[in-house]
């Protein structure tokens, strides 16, 4: 609301440069003894500064009025300057001066929506607005204004850039690495903000040469590149240290087998230079005289491939035969194939098993296109992972009533007496067998709700009446996770349970005389009885896995065990064959079953009267539900690294639950632990190198950790 005019007092000031006279007053009334005055300027014009051991809040409300920034002093702030000009300077150089001598007592100006606010130094980077994008700091800021920068870097790594700029940034502001998109975000002065975006855009360069071709003349590409790159790789520099990350540019020396040259690329020239030297050395004719009429022999180490079968596909491609893969162990010798090989191409090829290796005698144009397949032959072969689940959940209900009736029609001494009653069940639900049992005192009721009724005959008490009610229910989760892992094309197998014996036939002494000595025998089978699971995946280009499998759960029925002609065995199985995702799940099949029986005996007639025909019958019911699913999951595990990881996972799980398993200390029993897996040591959990392809889905098992 606007006060009325005749409110205001008559010393009200009405223009805007009377007050900035009342300010400029009241800015000299304020400094100290011993400042100089400076004449006051209208903002925006050159002005003369003259302020000796002037209090910094003092110069600051001048500084105001010189430049028309709207500053605000921190109360922390104190202290005194002393700024001084020879002759008039413009607004800008003004504020910067004012600028370098807060920045010498500590003290520093930040912005905010338009308000400059004087602080500490250190209070500087939390409260900067001044943001700044891209690989320099604009003309336009201060060189002593605090401000934040972006830098972002497009061929070196952040974190190593850290260490180095960290000792050129005034201990009070921040420098940080964005490992995300690879970026540096700095708060510290604009001056020193651009002497450091200099710096970043000469550090920031390619540190790769361009790929260079050197064709060789004499050696052999594939052999030749792994011993210059060892040698080249041998004196490089130590690898980073624990939490760096190493971004040093490998040289990368790759085989072209076609046209028997090497593919280069170095991080620098002299690199280049080195590798150049050691190639044009190496790449010589051989001696005279050391050429072997019937080519050269070379000896491959394989990695991976079995030696033995792969030595009968070379043999097979080198002749052009067609042979399976058990060719190399038919009748023939290997010999043979081996002379018939080197008389229609002029090249052998044999296997040594002991050492896993090929020993190839054939003329370098030959051994060169034998090498480019074997080194796609020879690559690593990638594993699967099958988790399976089988999941069973049952029920079971049973339900029985029955009411049976016994009594004499007589008297004692009477010739003839009649006797009236039911009689259902058998055992310890039968009247009759509990009235028999009574008198030898050895009655044993079934289960359930059993009332009875005693009546007395000649002082002796007989059972007359029997009632017997019964409700069972009963269920159970049995839950199994069968895991595998294998290689690609290869069948693997676990069997869990117990190897049981059955009989399968027997012979005993019937008809032998005393003189003969016969002794019996029997002939005994024993087969595996509980889980078993057969796998062989098959892994496709597109990252599906083919899966031919066989399931099977088996358990011997336990009233069967001392029958006579052997004990009896529940059996599900499963074999199919299903193509699947990789890392996805897939049902494979399953059991639902509904069984139902019933059994009701009762007196003709009076059993079928309503309500009180209950008293002269007994029911039995009972119901069982069994549903059995059976999943499966395969991970495809390529490198070195995921299949460190999954083992990592399933030793922490291990571990875990053995944790957890301890037995509640007690005084009195000694023991008072359970062994436990030990930690694993640094150098088995240590990272491993980065690989070209990890597994697409997570891997967690299906079933809940404990």
């Amino acid at each position: 609301m606007t006060t009325p005019n005749f409110y205001r007092p008559a010393w009200a000031l009405r223009t805007a440069t009377q007050q900035l006279l009342l300010a400029s007053a009241l800015a000299l009334l304020a400094w100290p003894v011993g400042a100089q005055t400076t004449p006051v300027s209208k903002p925006g014009e050159p002005a003369t500064l003259n302020f000796s051991n002037a209090d910094i809040e003092s110069v600051a409300r001048t500084m105001a009025v010189i430049t028309g920034y709207n500053l605000v002093v921190d109360p922390r702030v104190k202290g005194t300057l002393t700024l001084v000009t020879e002759k008039p300077v413009s607004r800008e150089t003004a504020m910067n001066q004012f600028l370098a001598a807060l920045r010498l007592q500590g003290f520093t100006m930040v912005e905010s929506a338009g308000l400059y606010k004087v602080i500490p130094e250190a209070d500087a980077k939390l409260q900067s607005g001044a943001l700044n994008l891209g690989d320099g700091v604009p003309s336009k800021v201060v060189g002593n204004q605090i401000t934040t920068q972006i830098f972002k870097l497009n061929f070196e790594q952040a974190a190593n850039l850290v260490p180095v700029l960290r000792p050129l940034i005034s201990p009070n502001n921040t420098i940080n690495a964005n490992a995300g998109n690879n970026s540096l975000v700095i708060t510290d002065y604009a001056d020193n903000l651009r002497r450091l975006a200099r710096i970043i855009a000469a550090m920031d360069v390619s540190n790769a040469s361009e790929v260079e071709v050197l064709p060789l003349k004499h050696a052999i590409a594939v052999d030749l590149a792994p011993l210059v790159l060892r040698l080249v790789e041998s004196g490089s520099a130590p690898a980073a240290g624990a939490g760096q990350a190493d971004s040093t540019f490998k040289t990368l020396l790759i085989a072209e087998p076609r046209s028997n040259s090497l593919l280069l690329r170095a991080a620098n020239a002299a690199r280049v230079a080195l590798v150049k030297s050691l190639v044009e050395k190496l790449d010589q004719p051989e001696a005279q005289g050391s050429t072997d009429p019937a080519g050269n022999i070379h000896v491959v180490y394989l990695k991976n491939a079995d030696a033995t079968k792969l030595a009968a596909t070379l043999r097979a491609a080198m002749s052009g035969e067609v042979r399976t893969p058990t060719s190399s162990q038919s009748g023939a010798p290997a010999g043979a194939s081996t002379a018939a090989a080197a008389s229609s191409t002029g090249g052998q090829v044999q296997a040594d098993a002991a050492t896993n290796s090929l020993i190839i005698t054939a003329p370098d144009p030959q051994y060169r296109q034998l090498r480019a397949v074997i080194d796609k032959l020879d690559a690593r072969r990638a594993q699967v992972f099958v988790e399976s689940l089988i999941a069973e959940v049952s029920v079971d209900k049973a339900a029985e009533f029955g009411v049976q009736w016994q009594g004499a029609l007589g008297k004692s001494g009477d010739s003839l007496i009649g006797l009236l009653g039911s009689n259902f069940g058998s055992g310890g639900s039968n009247i009759i067998n509990l009235a028999t049992g009574a008198a030898s005192s050895t009655v044993a009721p079934s289960r359930g709700l059993n009332v009875g009724a005693l009546k007395q005959t000649n002082g002796v008490y007989v059972l007359g009446f029997l009632a017997r009610f019964l409700e069972e229910s009963g269920s159970g989760n049995v839950l199994s996770t069968p895991n595998l892992l294998t290689l690609d094309n290869e069948e693997a197998k676990i069997v869990i349970g117990q190897n049981v014996p059955f009989v399968t036939g027997q012979f005993t002494n019937t008809g032998a005389g005393s003189g003969s000595s016969v002794n019996p025998f029997q002939t005994i089978e024993r087969k595996d009885v509980g889980l078993t699971l057969k796998v062989k995946p098959q892994i496709s280009e597109n990252g599906t896995v083919k899966l031919a499998i066989y399931q099977e759960v088996s358990s011997v029925q336990a009233s069967t065990l001392n029958a006579s002609n052997g004990p009896t065995t529940n059996k599900r199985t499963i074999e199919s064959n299903v193509l699947v995702d990789d890392g996805a799940i897939v049902v494979l099949g399953g059991l639902l079953q509904d069984e139902y029986s019933g059994s009701q005996e009762k007196v003709p007639g009076l059993g079928d009267v309503s309500f009180f025909g209950n008293l002269f019958k007994s029911e039995t019911r009972s119901r069982k539900k069994t549903n059995l699913m059976v999943f499966l999951r395969p991970v495809v595990v390529r490198d070195a690294a995921a299949s460190d990881r999954l083992s990592m996972d399933r030793y922490d799980q291990m571990r875990s639950g053995l944790k957890e398993a301890q037995p509640l200390p007690n005084q009195v029993l000694p023991i008072n632990e359970a062994a436990v897996l030990p930690p694993l040591a640094p150098a088995s959990i240590a990272a491993p190198k980065a690989a070209p392809e990890a597994p697409k889905a997570p891997l967690a098992p299906l079933a809940n950790k404990p």
